[in-house]
């Protein structure tokens, strides 16, 4: 498995993009909008792949100089359980790290919420609401 940084608009992005609406969004019923598609060109995109085919991905996106909010964390349904999100996330967290970033965030899914504490992540402040589900914020020191 290769860990790597997408280049926003590349045929890597496209599978970026496939992944997280038919894990994320379509369940919901919900799409990606243009306008925020455009506006990902900023964030730290990361996919994990084997050969050309993305296994998973996620993204960081700048809060402040000293935190960065990981975000769209999916991994194709036939594939967890394998090893991939926890890859995905150490790289993640390294490269926050070598970025200079001290505290790492995310409003995670509830059903995700023991995945992330097996990573060292705890919850900060109460369940919440967001596109429909339970929510919980969580935080780790980089």
């Amino acid at each position: 498995m290769a860990l790597k940084i997408i280049e926003h608009g590349s045929s890597e992005y496209q599978q970026m993009v496939a992944l997280r609406d038919s894990i994320l969004r379509k369940p919901l019923g919900l799409r990606f909008d243009q306008a925020e598609l455009d506006q990902e060109a900023r964030h730290i995109l990361i996919g994990a792949f084997e050969e050309d085919d993305m296994l998973g991905c996620c993204m960081l996106v700048e809060e402040n100089p000293q935190t960065v909010r990981l975000r769209q964390m999916a991994v194709y349904n036939e594939k967890q359980g394998k090893g991939i999100g926890r890859a995905l996330m150490n790289f993640a967290e390294t490269l926050a790290r070598d970025r200079g970033y001290k505290l790492l965030t995310m409003h995670a899914r509830k059903d995700a919420q023991g995945f992330y504490e097996k990573m060292g992540y705890s919850t900060s402040g109460d369940e919440f609401k967001e596109i429909t589900l339970p929510h919980l914020i969580m935080q780790k020191k980089l």
